[in-house]
């Protein structure tokens, strides 16, 4: 173990300069005269994804096989962060394995509008719920030796412009819901490091933002590890490391030297201001090198493989069961329909993209099953174009079957990095398949795969819907389980789903081409808005049926908090989510009807 101490005093300022930017891609710069390694960093809130020849930040070339876990906006519907924990530790040992010391994630911006392109990657419009699931999967990560890094600080909401837009936000709502997730992730998960976002947050860059940084994160919450640009997210190299920023990624080259070794000429930063960020910087190199150099280059693909099965299966939502269509018996005749059951939608497109160590698929898990599946039609093109001929075919056999199985969906363009949605619904042809199977056969059960929310004005043609999110690899098998009864879906949703895309608070503010994203919802954002405005919505926060019945009694609330007795009152095991809200009474302040 180098002591950072000494090691500055030996270092050259042009040394130290150079060492607070990347040297490629996913690597630090190293000086083997100095004893100093070079390090790997890696996209993986949900997989890694180490690329194994030339590398780019946006998904674009092949990666190391990796397992893909079910997307955190899926396990946010588990609401478990022991289940994050055991999740993040499953990374960390495939991080380890990958001679990766640095995992890019978990990411936990508020869920501020549903268009949100990268919804997918985020937990939950709750700062509380977020940050809880957040910090589990961080002392997961880390109890492998590798770091962490939570993103992107912050009030990051939106894809659109994200690298200039100004999120303009008053201090209480910065506070209360854009910061509180960070806080809970840092004072209790202890991440080495934290990504900065593009963005600007009221007029400063968020990397280069003392108040963020400095102020609050660094000096209010006692956070003392590295803080890393976003990939291309530096605009003010020497503000930055004056202000809190310890890393610009990925490669600048020497134009980023020299900005530095200029400022400290001309007085603009101090060397004592980069031998901080050094202070930062250099235990997390020696120490997570330290952990690599001792773990294996191997992880049981199998084991991940059986957790990110379990993992689909607590998160999956039932949202819809009427006369308790689901589960199916054994020797039901199912027509199986809908590309999404043969060609799984299991991941978001972007950096996070993963290549998987497998994928099993709905369709062969339901064969395997003790169902009769009496067969398979594609039923609609994917990306949307319309197609009479798929659709008359899905309605034959529909006609042949007691239950339809139906999977429906958004495809991979809608929910991307660097884009956002322009709409909340499902492709026109698939709604049109799923009225036209349902004129034939209204028997019909709706397995969902997206990352996000969907409007659902389609509702009453189906008489179960299942909500599979983005369930990872594993994802077929869990859902196969459910549908035949030997999984009990018992998630509850971490998002509100509205019952059109105009009631949601900021939907006039998002997603705009001005200069600022003016955050007028103020702290009304999600279930904390429709609560509180007392406006219908089609699921709200929190919501999630059971194939079971459960009855709370004996409940004592004190200043210590609520304990209460939870019964199961049906015929099957299955989990109960027990959530507590609260609110203030005669506030003289803008009051929430429910936190």
């Amino acid at each position: 173990m180098q002591n950072t101490e000494l090691l500055l005093k030996k270092l050259t300022l042009e040394e130290k300069c150079a060492l607070l930017s990347g040297a490629e891609t996913f690597k630090t710069r190293g000086m083997p005269q100095h004893g100093i390694p070079q390090i790997w960093l890696s996209d993986g809130p949900h997989g890694l994804r180490k690329q194994a020849g030339e590398s780019d930040h946006l998904g674009l070339n092949p990666s190391v096989p990796a397992t893909c876990f079910p997307t955190a906006s899926a396990v946010a519907n588990s609401w478990d962060a022991a289940l994050g924990e055991e999740i993040g530790a499953a990374l960390g040992e495939e991080a380890a394995a990958q001679e990766v010391s640095v995992v890019l994630g978990p990411g936990l911006n508020m869920k501020r509008n549903p268009l949100c392109g990268r919804s997918f990657e985020y937990f939950s419009e709750d700062p509380y719920l977020a940050g809880k699931l957040a910090a589990g999967y961080i002392r997961g990560i880390q109890s492998k030796g590798v770091a962490a890094c939570p993103k992107h600080f912050a009030v990051n909401s939106q894809e659109t412009r994200r690298m200039a837009s100004d999120s303009i936000v008053d201090e209480r709502t910065l506070r209360e819901i854009y910061l509180t997730g960070f806080e809970i992730a840092v004072k209790e998960g202890h991440p080495r490091s934290i990504m900065s976002s593009y963005n600007l947050v009221n007029g400063t860059y968020a990397n280069e933002n003392k108040h963020l940084l400095m102020e609050i994160l660094r000096g209010e919450w006692g956070f003392d590890g590295a803080v890393i640009t976003d990939w291309g997210g530096s605009n003010d190299h020497a503000l930055g490391v004056k202000n809190g920023s310890t890393l610009e990624m990925p490669a600048p080259g020497g134009d980023s030297v020299r900005e530095l070794l200029a400022a400290v000429e001309s007085g603009k930063i101090s060397e004592s201001d980069i031998d901080a960020r050094l202070s930062e910087l250099l235990p997390l190199v020696f120490d997570t090198k330290a952990a690599l150099d001792a773990a294996p280059r191997e992880f049981d693909a199998a084991t991940h493989h059986a957790l990110a099965r379990r993992a689909a299966e607590e998160s999956l939502v039932l949202l819809k069961n009427e006369g308790s269509l689901l589960p199916l018996a054994a020797g039901n005749k199912v027509a199986v329909i809908g590309d999404f059951a043969k060609n799984p939608r299991y991941q978001g497109a972007g950096s996070s993209m993963v290549n998987s160590t497998q994928v099993d698929v709905l369709l062969d898990k339901l064969i395997d099953s003790e169902l009769n599946v009496i067969g398979y039609q594609q039923g609609f093109d994917r990306h949307g174009k319309p197609d009479a001929a798929l659709q008359k075919s899905a309605c034959e056999l529909a006609t042949q079957a007691n239950t339809v199985i139906l999977c429906m969906g958004l495809d991979e363009i809608a929910e991307s990095e660097g884009l956002d949605r322009s709409n909340l619904r499902l492709a026109q042809n698939q709604v049109d398949l799923l009225q036209a199977v349902a004129a034939v056969n209204p028997k019909i059960v709706v397995v969902l795969y997206s990352g996000s929310v969907v409007e659902t004005p389609w509702l009453d043609n189906c008489q179960a819907l299942l909500y599979a999110a983005l369930g990872g690899q594993a994802g077929a098998g869990a859902v196969a389980d459910a549908l035949t009864g030997k999984v009990n879906p018992c998630g509850k949703l971490a998002e509100t789903w509205p019952l059109a895309y105009a009631d949601v608070p900021s939907a006039a503010d998002f997603a705009t081409r001005r200069k600022t994203v003016e955050y007028r919802e103020g702290l009304y954002i999600g279930y904390r808005y429709f609560t509180t405005a007392e406006k219908a919505v089609r699921f709200p926060f929190g919501y999630g049926m059971s194939y079971t019945t459960f009855a709370y009694s004996d409940m004592v609330a004190d200043e210590q908090g609520v304990s209460l007795t939870v019964t199961n009152t049906g015929s099957v095991a299955g989990t109960e989510i027990v959530q507590l809200y609260v609110a203030k009474k005669n506030s003289e302040l803008f009051a929430l009807q429910r936190n």
